[in-house]
């Protein structure tokens, strides 16, 4: 008989939220025991940032909307080794992380990726769809990583994260850390992970300006490499 480990301590998760009060409970109940849930309030209006505390989470405010905004401030409000990012709006569940996090403390990977695998046809429209596989397209011409998404469930170390110096504040910011973190040499995995209807209504004010303002991204020089993020020994939690 085989037991799963228990989940890694001394992690952030990272959760941007605009109105997701709906949707809290659920997700804030999924974040594994021991880690420190970072809800990033992004000018909420449904008692979004008072529910979160109700419910444990620490609560960072961001007053510029934008969702690279709000990753970048939780990122920043991150004190933890390694650091999760997650959507709050329940179609994704923080839970999913654990083995995420296995991988980037054992040094099997320096940024772990999650790739949506939708639950039924609401959870993925076609055209969101679409304009994420154009994106992954251009990012394997850019960087030649064959990725198959650029969803927002994600782990990687605090501190190289920050080296980074991620600076789209829109929608840009997942695709500029991929993209540099590949120009930095980092070791990138993607795994399947299953996608569900988010809860509540959609924020997506257009995928097809999501995807102009991506290409801003990939249209970025490379930067100068000074060295890779480093290894780091095996996880004995």
């Amino acid at each position: 008989m085989t037991t799963t480990p228990p989940p890694p301590q001394g992690v952030d998760v990272v959760l941007p939220c605009l109105n997701e009060a709906e949707a809290l409970p659920w997700v804030l109940a999924r974040v594994p025991a021991g880690w420190r849930a970072l809800v990033v309030d992004n000018g909420s209006t449904d008692g979004s940032a008072d529910l979160a505390r109700a419910l444990g989470a620490t609560v960072v405010p961001e007053a510029r909307r934008g969702f690279g905004a709000a990753c970048h401030a939780g990122l920043s409000a991150a004190t933890a080794d390694v650091v999760c990012f997650c959507d709050c709006d329940a179609s994704l569940d923080p839970a999913l992380l654990v083995p995420f996090v296995h991988e980037v403390r054992s040094g099997a990977a320096d940024l772990a990726l999650g790739r949506r695998r939708p639950q039924s046809r609401r959870a993925w429209p076609p055209h969101a769809r679409a304009g994420n596989l154009a994106l992954t397209r251009l990012l394997r011409r850019r960087t030649g990583l064959r990725l198959h998404d650029l969803g927002p469930l994600r782990a990687a170390r605090r501190e190289p994260l920050l080296a980074l110096g991620l600076t789209d504040r829109r929608s840009g910011y997942p695709l500029q850390m991929v993209v540099r973190a590949a120009d930095a040499g980092w070791r990138i995995t993607e795994h399947d992970v299953p996608y569900r209807p988010r809860t509540g209504a959609s924020k997506v004010t257009g995928t097809w300006q999501a995807v102009r303002d991506m290409s801003g991204v990939l249209g970025e020089a490379p930067r100068r490499v000074t060295e890779p993020a480093p290894a780091h020994p095996a996880d004995r939690s």
